[in-house]
Order: C-alpha cells, then structure tokens, then sequence
C-alpha cells in the first residue's frame, strides 16, 4: 500500500489501473531480476561490514548504519525513508542503509522514484567499519539480534567483537505494554527511540529502563505532502459495496477517506457502524476505504457485509437485504497507489477518519494533516502527540478493553466511542467553516514541528552527543 519516495505529482485514474495486468513471462522475469538484485545487496552489505579494511577508515567521519525495512512499505519503512532523506547529506557523519526486519516488496519498490532508487544505492555502498559505526535497529524488538525470524541480523555482529560503536533500537508498539521479551532486548541496547510520551510512558511501565529511552518524533514530509502542489485524483466509483454501480453515483459528494490495513487494530468496524448508522442514501456522502489484507480475506465487501447483516456477533445494524436501498456509498481501493500519488488521493477528500484502537505513530493521519485535511482520529497512543482540539477532531475512547487474540493478546487498548464518532462524522460535514478552520492548523502544526528539516535537527543533535561520549 506505501511507499516512500518524492517525484512529480502525476495524475493517475485509480480505477483504470486495477485492471491492468502484466504478461506472466515479464512480471516473472522482473521479479526474478529483483531478487537477484536484492541477494547481491544483502551479500555485499555483509562482506563491507565485516571486511572493510582498517586503514581505508581511520580518517573518515564516524558511520551511522541503519537498519530498516527499506523496501517493504509500510509504517517502519516510510518512517525509516522519511528519516533517511532528511538526513543523508549530513556532513559530521556518514550513513549506510541495509533492509532489515520484513519481507521484500516489490510493487513498493517500483513504486519508489528513480531519485530514491539511486539514494538507495548510494547509501547502501558506504563502507564502514564496525568499531566506528552507530548502528540503528529501526524496527520491532524481535528482529533484533539474535532475531526471532529470518531477516538480516541487527547489529550485524551481535553485541561481541566487532562491536558496534553504539547501538540503538527504534521502535514503537501499539497497546499498553511491551511484552517480556521484548523489554529484555530494549535492555540490552545502548539507547531506545520512540516516537512519543505515550511510549515513554508504557515502555517504562513495561520495564525498560528509563535512561535508555529518547523522545525522536516522526516527520511528515510536508513538500511531497502540500495541497498547493497537487490536483485531486480521480476516484472510482464503480465497485459500491452496497448497490448497483453508476459511474455517476460518486459526484458531487462528501469525501470521507480511511486508510489502513485491514485488521481490527484499525477500527474499521467502528467506522462503518457509525457511517453506517449516522447516515443513509439521502446524505450526500461517501466513504472510500484504501485497504489491503492484513493476514486476512481480500473480500473486503464480503466482510463489510457480514457486519451488516448481522451474521457478525458485534453487529446490530438490522437485514441486509431490507435496508441495503437506505445506506451510504462506501468504495473500496484495493490496488497499490504509488507514493507519488498519494497527495492526489488526500486532496480527492473532504475529511479523513481513522477510529483507530491505537497506533504507533499513525503516518496516514499526519500525512492528511499535513494535507490540510481534518482529521477525525482516537484520542490514544500515537495521536496524541500532535492532534488537539484546534488542529483535529480527537475521538474520545469510551473504555479500555482487553486485546482477545494474536500478538498482543491479553494487552489493554482503546475502545473508541461509536457515539461520539457518529456525532463527529456529522459534525465534520455540517460546518464547513470549522473543518477549514482545523484543517489550516493541521498544516501549519506539521510544518513547524514535524517536518523532515526539524526532526533532522533533534536526530543529528541526539548523534551528536554520542559521538561526543565516545570521544570523552
């Protein structure tokens, strides 16, 4: 689904690109090429990390090696990519970058400029030696070394000769708590970045020591991200989830816009309760869903209408087949959208909604901020770091409630309020003036404290003083 990377905003049609396809023997063949690509890259990035000889780096500036999923998509790979690019022209050290922690993807990857394709490069290249070199494990505690899944070991080395000259683990989490082991690898790094108080706060609780612990927030790329630099993408309108399709039925509409992946984390089922209870076909709204599977079926629609039915045990949203007339438009965006294209997607809106259960950092919602969008989103973890009631909408959380299933089962997260949402949605749509009003402060917040330039700042100082310890 993303991405990161700068490039022309190009206008695309989204939905004439969901029926291209690609002869098998090419796609085959490229994908093939890629992963040639990719083993020769993880191959060198070993032999330059272990056997970069002595003398060629006694004379350098110290190295920063990151350690990321660079060409995965997703939360830690943009984030990673948002730091990388504010960072690699930095004159008091050098940077390498290596994939770490996720599997390859390789839409994304395509998806990418040829600018930060050549970056990638580049960077990737940097010969460091071990001793001299920061090494940045930028992505959840169990990839790092030893790691608990095959990826690339973060510090390459372990914690032994060659050792590192510092190691830090980036990271964040999105419940109450860390679990037990991964408290015990916090432990034994040097440092441990996350991206807000509220992880300051539960990482302690959990048991990480509070000394290790530095605040580097997230940076939104406000250039790539500016709504004077784009034209509203066009959207299609021919797969309701509800109803027959007219290519005509989306125009002229309120714009709500969601994006996740689609698991419970996300609320998506609080969303389309409250959408679906607060208005019906007489309101001039729709609702677009940019989506993908999160270990999970792909029909999206299916689900969506098993909720209605009450074929769910949580739904109470009355027949299908009786009331499918009376519902609101809901769409469906299953296909990858470039990065590049993204901006186009957030201007195509009116509002943005992520009734989220908690987030690490929540880069959709930032993105869209920094779009001048207005943002409806959970009052817990993540957001609370820059959305306010002068810059947003925050959600209230009606309770806490425990985490039933998967990785986090037995955590604590939020339960936002399907009231308060329904009443937020509605509101959003009724008072253009304040929506207008917010969404210039979401902007201009992103801008001056969470651009690319800003956070380069706090990170280059946070080196800085590392750099200086290790030479006293």
């Amino acid at each position: 689904m993303r991405r990161r990377g700068r490039g022309s905003p190009e206008t695309s049609n989204i939905s004439s690109r969901a029926v291209q396809k690609k002869p098998f023997t090419v796609l085959f063949c490229r994908i093939f090429a890629a992963m040639f690509v990719f083993a020769l890259i993880s191959i060198s990035f070993l032999f330059s990390i272990i056997f970069t000889p002595t003398e060629k780096s006694q004379t350098r500036t110290p190295c920063v090696l990151w350690m990321a999923p660079f060409l995965s998509g997703g939360g830690y790979s943009s984030e990673a990519w948002s730091y990388i690019t504010s960072l690699h022209d930095e004159k008091s050290f050098r940077m390498k970058i290596e994939h770490h922690g996720d599997m390859q993807n390789f839409d994304f990857w395509n998806g990418l400029s040829s600018e930060t394709k050549n970056l990638a490069f580049n960077l990737h290249s940097t010969e460091c030696k071990m001793s001299e070199t920061i090494v940045i494990c930028h992505s959840e505690p169990g990839a790092w070394w030893p790691p608990l899944f095959e990826t690339n070991p973060c510090p390459p080395t372990g914690y032994k000769d060659p050792a590192p000259l510092y190691v830090i683990g980036r990271t964040m989490f999105e419940t109450d708590r860390l679990n037990s082991e991964h408290v015990r690898r916090c432990n034994w790094m040097d440092s441990v970045w996350v991206p807000t108080d509220f992880h300051i706060s539960t990482f302690v609780k959990s048991g990480v020591d509070p000394s290790k612990l530095v605040k580097i927030i997230q940076p939104v790329d406000v250039e790539l991200f500016n709504p004077d630099k784009h034209m509203p993408l066009p959207l299609p309108c021919e797969n309701p989830v509800f109803g027959d399709p007219s290519p005509d039925s989306c125009k002229g509409k309120f714009v709500f816009l969601s994006i996740f992946k689609w698991e419970k984390r996300k609320g998506w089922d609080l969303l389309l309760k409250a959408y679906l209870r607060e208005f019906s076909d007489e309101d001039n709204v729709v609702l677009y869903l940019l989506t993908n599977p999160y270990h999970s079926d792909r029909d999206f629609t299916a689900q969506i209408q098993q909720l209605v039915a009450g074929d769910s045990k949580d739904s109470d949203l009355g027949n299908l087949e009786d009331n499918v007339r009376r519902y609101p438009a809901i769409e469906i965006i299953d296909t990858h959208i470039p990065e590049t294209d993204l901006p186009g997607l957030y201007k195509s809106a009116d509002a943005f909604v992520l009734p989220t259960r908690g987030e690490g950092w929540g880069r959709p919602i930032v993105e869209a901020m920094s779009m001048s969008l207005p943002v409806i989103a959970t009052n817990w973890s993540g957001p609370t770091e820059y959305l306010t009631e002068e810059n947003g909408y925050p959600l209230p959380v009606e309770r806490m409630v425990e985490v039933e299933e998967g990785a986090f089962k037995g955590h604590m997260w939020a339960e936002p309020s399907v009231e308060d949402l329904r009443i937020l949605l509605r509101r959003v749509v009724s008072d253009p003036m304040e929506r207008k009003r917010k969404g210039m402060k979401a902007r201009e917040d992103m801008m001056r404290r969470f651009s690319p330039e800003v956070v380069a700042d706090v990170i280059i100082n946070e080196i800085s003083k590392i750099l200086e310890s290790k030479r006293n």
